[in-house]
């Protein structure tokens, strides 16, 4: 089998380090031909990092040039993804870009269709795909084990510093645009494109930071509705991180998402009183924070092979960022 000859552009983005770690657990799938950020503080900062030792530092220009890569990891600050991804796209070779995928929903369109247009694969960063509890959701869903879906409640929050809190200042959705979006691309796997979508994009103003760190936003269905809740702000926002699906016939509820990930299912057999907590643990395996992206990496790489097709398609992705930027309160 053939290696994969990949690059990384940028080490900006927080989920930059953990996709290389998981490139590197591969050894035998992936060679990697080296990293390049323009920004030499970057470089400085997060350059010496043990999951980078050993690999050339070159340009841009020159990793994108002469024997260039099959794929490319973009990993840049994230207004830089699009930009970025785009000569990517321009030079010819496939991408894996992390999330959010911008506020300027022209350039991303313009991605994604040159992407198409090029038979390039274009994968994005949305970790969750990959959880294990999260795909048994996904399958439950389509096998019809729950029924008509009615409601999805999905919850990503955290207690971030304040100087994080004030980074999110860079995105007028804040917590909403950089959280959100994860929960907002497995509400419209189930429910698909909402008629419509209610932000409510606040500020808490915790410590003097004026960031929008405190979101709501309800995807609006004909008969279904998914409430997406982002705050950075949250006292042990991270063990209440979950994904709920609520259907006629059942629901499931995952809570935490990862670390420790559990899972229930109850379904209308188990009801013997509606006023009575029913429900059964799901046994999943557990993805450690060191292997957090290893089955994306894989499954990159077999797209790039050709031995797949990418599940998640162009207009799929277009459209979840179009929805993401409508929870953040722009008007699409």
């Amino acid at each position: 089998m053939r290696k994969i000859r990949i690059g990384q552009i940028g080490l900006g983005h927080n989920h930059g380090e953990g996709k290389m770690q998981a490139v590197r657990h591969f050894p035998e799938v992936f060679d990697i031909v080296g990293i390049a950020d323009p920004d030499e503080a970057w470089l400085q900062k997060r350059g010496g990092l043990e999951v980078y030792r050993g690999l050339p530092v070159m340009s841009v220009e020159a990793l994108l040039s002469g024997e260039k890569p099959d794929a490319v990891l973009v990993e840049s600050d994230v207004w830089k993804l699009v930009p970025t991804a785009q000569r990517c796209i321009d030079a010819g070779v496939h991408v894996h870009m992390d999330k959010p995928a911008g506020e300027d929903i022209e350039a991303y369109a313009r991605v994604l269709a040159d992407a198409k247009a090029k038979g390039l694969t274009f994968q994005l960063g949305y970790m969750y795909r990959y959880n294990s509890a999260v795909k048994r959701c996904l399958e439950a869903v389509r096998q019809g084990e729950l029924g008509e879906i009615f409601a999805i409640n999905a919850e990503m929050s955290t207690q971030h510093s304040p100087a994080y809190r004030e980074w999110l200042t860079h995105f007028q959705g804040g917590s909403m645009y950089i959280f959100g979006c994860h929960l907002i691309d497995l509400a419209m796997l189930i429910l698909g494109t909402p008629d419509r979508v209610l932000p409510f994009v606040k500020s808490s103003g915790f410590g003097g930071v004026c960031a929008p760190d405190n979101c709501f936003a309800v995807l609006d269905y004909p008969k279904a509705t998914a409430k997406i809740t982002t705050a950075s702000v949250e006292v042990n926002g991270w063990g209440r991180r979950q994904f709920v699906v609520c259907g006629s016939k059942g629901t499931i509820e995952i809570k935490p998402m990862e670390r420790p990930t559990t899972m229930t299912l109850s379904t209308v057999d188990m009801i013997e009183n509606a006023y009575h907590d029913c429900k059964q643990l799901v046994q999943v395996p557990e993805t450690g924070n060191d292997n957090r992206y290893d089955e994306m990496m894989l499954d990159f790489a077999a797209m790039v092979r050709g031995e797949k097709q990418n599940p998640f398609t162009y207009d799929h992705e277009l459209a979840v960022q179009k929805t993401v930027l409508q929870a953040c309160g722009f008007t699409i």
